[in-house]
């Protein structure tokens, strides 16, 4: 199994995030993760999706998704082919970082930044690759002090001069 990650593009329309995802439900693949925005073309926004599966599935995923009606694209890409990030906030507990001078020293360590400091906790962010995102989650993990930990849905540009959808819409003749 590999980690694919597949970018969608779609009219802004209600109800297409649930076809989307039906299309993984009926090949009983699960999403590891999933984040919607706008895209940088106004009216379009962007899905990216991440699931572990083989190359004929994610092939067969894609080409079912790009045949719904209000989908523009629809493309998968390995982890080579893109760049992709994700960002994470861990609630630390301030008593606990205050008596351990290591949990400071492995926040830094990570880059991460400490954005908030109270007498009760203590928030710090990070914006890494998924692999450095647990990472840190495990360090601070070992020293017991971890209240509360979320990431987003990852995040992720090609590695093409332009986006697909551009050249794409281009071919087509619609301006953006």
């Amino acid at each position: 199994m590999t980690l694919y990650t597949i970018i969608t593009y779609s009219e802004n329309f209600a109800g297409i995030l649930n076809q989307i995802t039906a299309v993984f439900t009926r090949r009983q693949v699960n999403i590891e993760s999933l984040n919607v925005c706008s895209s940088s073309t106004p009216g379009v926004h962007k899905y990216t999706i991440t699931c572990y599966c083989t190359e004929e599935t994610v092939q067969l995923v894609t080409k079912q998704i790009e045949k719904k009606i209000d989908v523009l694209q629809a493309r998968y890409y390995t982890s080579d082919q893109i760049f992709i990030q994700e960002v994470a906030l861990y609630k630390l507990s301030t008593p606990k970082m205050l008596e351990e001078s290591n949990i400071s020293r492995t926040i830094r360590q990570h880059s991460a930044k400490i954005v908030e400091v109270n007498e009760t906790y203590s928030v710090v962010t990070l914006t890494g690759l998924p692999e450095d995102i647990d990472s840190l989650f495990a360090s601070l993990e070992s020293f017991g002090c971890v209240l509360q930990f979320v990431r987003c849905g990852a995040i992720a540009v090609t590695k093409n001069r332009r986006e697909l959808l551009d050249e794409y819409l281009e071919t087509l003749g619609v301006n953006h």
